[in-house]
């Protein structure tokens, strides 16, 4: 256990002033404190030398935004007129979390006083001292407390801490009250204790939260007298008990601990329905605290890596030393302490969770992969320099986690590591040359050596027959037909992703990547199916004529049309999945249009009536009865374009006989003859009048009736 850490340790700080030159010059370093200034009611912020006591500085709180808080260690400022910059150089983080919570907290208080009109001079002379405590002065201290503190907030905290016995008091006043049942005597303490919180004062706070007080001050706020019943706040914190994962030694951290928990209720339960000033100094107070329990413990959680490690660590205590982690990243977090999570990230934190990820305690597995995604919040960069490693096994794990039969918000927590480190996530990365290079080096090994384990998930979660998903089907070796849909959607949606994110580094056209992701179309579950349909939309996206011809050469398309057509006339969502598609041909792919109706025309015929299949019919017409258009327009070039693509991707043969057009004859494999005799001019007219006719059959209408949300 490491040694106490010294509670100065978190006042002490350093004092720059910026020379003529810009440079900084060092004034020497003290302790900081908060405090009136003497002869004056103005509040001020002074650093004590910490060896002979004499005064280094002396800083009036100003209203006017002139503070700056740099990294999670500086304060600076510039003294009004310009006079000299100053900054103060905290030891500990904690400390300056703390002070520069405090200074927001006084300019809010200045600023409130200076809305009422009024100066701390002439409200002074108004208030000299509260009334004494007893039970036949308690309108009158609620009138006092009321009354001077809005307007006199600062006078009244310093009268009521001056007065080292005013709260014992007060508990005694309230103990006699409750005796004696003396209800109306009760609701004034109710008022009187939340007026005192109404302050806003972290002194007082840590006054009546303290272990004397505590339970006296919750018994108070039992007695709201806008509440019929009074509450119980005293035997629920009766009943709270705190377990220590390591134990914890350090008196100060215990106190924050236990501090921060009863605020936290405090805020929660009791006062739910206070001013937003007092809500937020109370948040205040809480993230302060915060910010000292993570300082005063990195030492600990340092020492708890190396009992982590040990083999001959219990599994009960390594239980709970991953627990202790767990709520320490969490306060980390809430606490922004960056910089403590860096320190430990560089001294081994991300090889423990890395072991942590491999125990067959789910829980355990919940709460390291959790850990992970704080660590990521609060340094994407040097987490994803731990990832890049090539001894570290963290990225395989993730992917294996996806894929293991886990709980839902363990596997939610992994695919949003692997989306954040691969550059897809919610978070990234700034665009610096370093860490592009970094996340470029994830994104090659997750498509080498991690990709191709989640395509094989979904080829052996599914039926080997289309359609098969009786409990007797057919099933391949290692089968995990009864995957959940919601990881196989993740999967997918991966797949979509890297296709999206950089096409140059990945080829999904090896390995028969397309035909297995196209599995997912035997599974009953119409989101899976609406996926697979999604995947292939994305990867037409891309507008690889290499990806166009590979579907027509391999007829990618099957297993679509078949469940198109299987569906029926049912407008659900593999319907408007595939006619998503069928759009998204009809734009830009006019070679696949070709493929498509002379491949499938026959299953596609009974929906002719839906926009998307007419277009299908009248490009392909446009197209048979326009070798070469020479007329400039966007799809006439297009169509142009696609006649050169026929040559290298020639169409399936579905040995069906193609409908065709009623004004014209059969046309084997597809819908009309052209008629070779046309001239040039002809062909023309024909093309420009069959595209503006009413746009009645133009590939381009229909975008209002089929919008595409979400179109990757």
């Amino acid at each position: 256990m490491a040694a106490p850490v010294n509670t100065n340790s978190m006042q002490r700080v350093k004092i720059y002033r910026l020379n003529e030159d810009g440079k900084w010059d060092d004034r020497g370093t003290g302790l900081v404190t908060m405090d009136y200034i003497e002869r004056s009611e103005e509040l001020g912020l002074y650093v004590i030398d910490e060896d002979d006591n004499a005064t280094l500085l002396v800083h009036h709180i100003s209203t006017e935004n002139i503070y700056t808080q740099q990294e999670d260690s500086i304060i600076s400022w510039s003294e009004p007129e310009g006079s000299a910059e100053l900054a103060l150089s905290f030891q500990e983080t904690a400390g300056c979390t703390y002070v520069w919570n405090q200074i927001f907290s006084m300019k809010q208080v200045l600023h409130f006083n200076s809305l009422n009109g009024e100066t701390f001079d002439n409200v002074i002379s108004e208030l000299k001292k509260l009334p004494d405590v007893s039970r036949s002065n308690l309108d009158l201290i609620l009138k006092n407390l009321t009354e001077y503190g809005s307007t006199d907030q600062m006078r009244v905290i310093e009268l009521i801490l001056k007065d080292g016995t005013f709260f014992q008091k007060l508990m005694g006043v309230f103990e006699v009250c409750e005796r004696n049942k003396d209800v109306e005597g009760l609701h004034i303490m109710f008022n009187i204790v939340k007026e005192i919180i109404s302050l806003n004062s972290s002194q007082i706070l840590d006054i009546i939260l303290g272990d004397q007080l505590f339970m006296r001050i919750f018994g108070c706020l039992e007695y709201d007298p806008d509440v019929p019943n009074s509450q119980h706040h005293r035997t629920f914190l009766e009943g709270v008990v705190f377990k220590e994962a390591i134990p914890i030694k350090n008196l100060l951290v215990l106190s924050k601990i236990h501090q921060t928990y009863r605020i936290s209720y405090l805020k929660d339960f009791v006062l739910t329905n206070v001013h937003a000033a007092i809500s937020t100094h109370l948040d205040t107070v809480i993230n302060a605290n915060n910010a000292a329990v993570v300082t005063l413990l990195k030492n600990d959680i340092k020492e708890s890596f190396a009992r982590l490690q040990s083999p001959s660590t219990s599994d009960e205590s390594r239980n709970n030393l991953v627990h202790f982690l767990h709520e320490f990243f969490s306060l980390t977090k809430s606490a922004q302490q960056v910089s403590v999570s860096r320190e430990l990230i560089n001294d081994g934190l991300l090889d423990i969770i890395t072991e942590v990820l491999k125990s067959p305690d789910r829980i355990l597995v919940l709460m390291g992969a959790q850990i992970l995604n704080n660590l990521w919040s609060q340094d994407a960069t040097l987490f994803c320099s731990y990832v890049v490693r090539l001894e570290t096994p963290l990225l395989g794990l993730l992917v294996k986690g996806m894929m293991e039969d886990v709980d839902d918000q363990t596997k939610c927590q992994f695919v949003e590591i692997i989306k954040n480190v691969l550059g897809f996530g919610g978070i990234q990365l700034n665009c610096s040359d370093k860490q592009k290079k970094i996340q470029g080096i994830i994104f090659d090994t997750f498509c080498e050596k991690h990709l191709p384990d989640l395509v094989d998930f979904i080829m052996v979660s599914c039926p080997e027959r289309p359609g098969d998903t009786s409990e007797g089907a057919s099933v391949r070796v290692g089968s995990h037909c009864g995957a959940k849909t919601e990881v196989l959607l993740h999967i997918s949606e991966l797949l979509c992703s890297c296709v999206q994110l950089d096409p140059s580094r990945t080829n999904f056209l090896h390995n028969n990547v397309i035909k297995k992701v196209l599995l997912l179309t035997r599974r009953k579950e119409k989101p899976l199916v609406a996926a697979a349909i999604r995947f292939v939309r994305t990867l037409l996206s891309v507008h690889n004529h290499n990806v166009q011809s590979y579907i027509v050469k391999n007829n990618s398309l099957k297993p679509i049309i078949e469940v198109f057509a299987a569906n029926g006339h049912r407008n659900n969502m593999l319907n408007s999945a595939v006619l998503q598609l069928f759009e998204q041909i009809s734009k830009k792919n006019v070679a696949l249009v070709k493929y498509v109706v002379d491949t499938f025309w026959d299953q596609l015929a009974p929906f002719a009536y839906l926009l998307p299949v007419q277009n299908f019919k009248t490009i392909y017409e446009n197209c048979i009865e326009s070798k070469e258009p020479k007329s400039t327009n966007g799809q006439s070039d297009m169509r142009q374009d696609a006649l050169h693509e026929e040559k290298s991707a020639e169409p399936h043969n579905s040995n069906v006989t193609a409908a065709s057009s009623p004004s014209r004859g059969k046309r084997s494999g597809g819908l009309v003859d052209s008629e070779d005799d046309k001239s040039d001019e002809d062909c023309k007219r024909q093309k420009l009048t069959s595209t503006s006719e009413g746009n009645k059959n133009s590939p381009e209408q229909g975008d209002e009736a089929m919008k595409e949300p979400g179109e990757l």
